[in-house]
């Protein structure tokens, strides 16, 4: 009698707990398809939401940005647009919980001549600024802002020739200080007509003055194309090393960039 009643308690327990061969896969390979799952929503979330991250392929933004710098961008500083959801889905217009960007602020965008390309440029003239680049010293509001010379320093153009570039310290309006360079102060883009940037759109300047492809060219930045404002680097490499060269990685990182703040 025993033996029998034992017998049946085991049974219960195990239709209960799901225990033995029968039930043991199906509800293990359950909670890994819910982990996966959870995993997946809350990366969903992460990047839609708080952070995304981006890479920099082009030297537009040296000295502050590399090629081959990783950076995790703040997707709740403007606010959002449709812009900040994968594939861009129109589904609403303008900004919701909006903000506005501060002059000097890192921003990525989306170039508004086609609306999809991700760029990444400081934000120099707001609404209501006229900004002009008069002998490649940028004009704001009429007043020259200032500029510092720092040293010069070598580096390679956009067709990889090499050459030298100046680099100074340049003191937006509102006290921001960052570097930028130059290669002299003659080139295609240093001297401009005057713009008026109108209500809702910014413009924006890569640090690397003489080698952007910014709002001098592509023109000013509808809000609605922000995505956000580029905080910190994550990751930064010099491409020196290819990605089955495993021993050449350490040497081609630059662990002195990790984790760094962007201004």
């Amino acid at each position: 009698m025993s033996k029998k009643r034992e017998s049946s308690d085991l049974d219960a327990e195990s239709r209960v707990s799901g225990s033995g061969e029968s039930g043991e896969a199906p509800g293990a390979a359950m909670e890994t398809i819910k982990t996966v799952v959870y995993a997946v929503l809350i990366a969903f979330l992460v990047r839609t939401f708080a952070y995304e991250p981006f890479n920099i392929p082009s030297g537009s933004m040296k000295p502050t940005l590399l090629v081959g710098d990783y950076l995790f961008v703040s997707k709740f500083s403007y606010g959002y647009s449709h812009y900040s959801l994968p594939f861009s889905p129109k589904i609403f217009s303008g900004r919701i919980l909006a903000d506005e960007p501060e002059r000097g602020d890192v921003a990525v965008f989306k170039e508004p001549r086609d609306n999809k390309t991700d760029y990444i440029k400081r934000i120099v003239g707001l609404p209501g600024d006229t900004i002009q680049v008069v002998g490649g010293i940028l004009h704001i509001n009429g007043t020259p802002v200032k500029r510092e010379k720092v040293t010069d320093r070598p580096d390679r153009n956009s067709i990889n020739m090499p050459t030298t570039v100046t680099e100074y310290v340049e003191t937006l309006p509102n006290g921001v200080k960052h570097l930028i360079w130059e290669e002299g102060d003659a080139r295609q883009l240093d001297n401009t007509r005057a713009y008026t940037v109108p209500e809702g759109h910014y413009f924006g300047m890569g640090d690397n003055r003489d080698n952007s492809q910014d709002s001098r060219v592509i023109g000013f930045i509808p809000a609605e194309n922000l995505i956000g404002r580029a905080e910190f680097l994550f990751f930064s490499h010099d491409s020196s090393a290819r990605i089955w060269e495993i021993w050449k990685w350490p040497s081609a990182i630059r662990f002195g960039r990790l984790g760094d703040g962007i201004d």
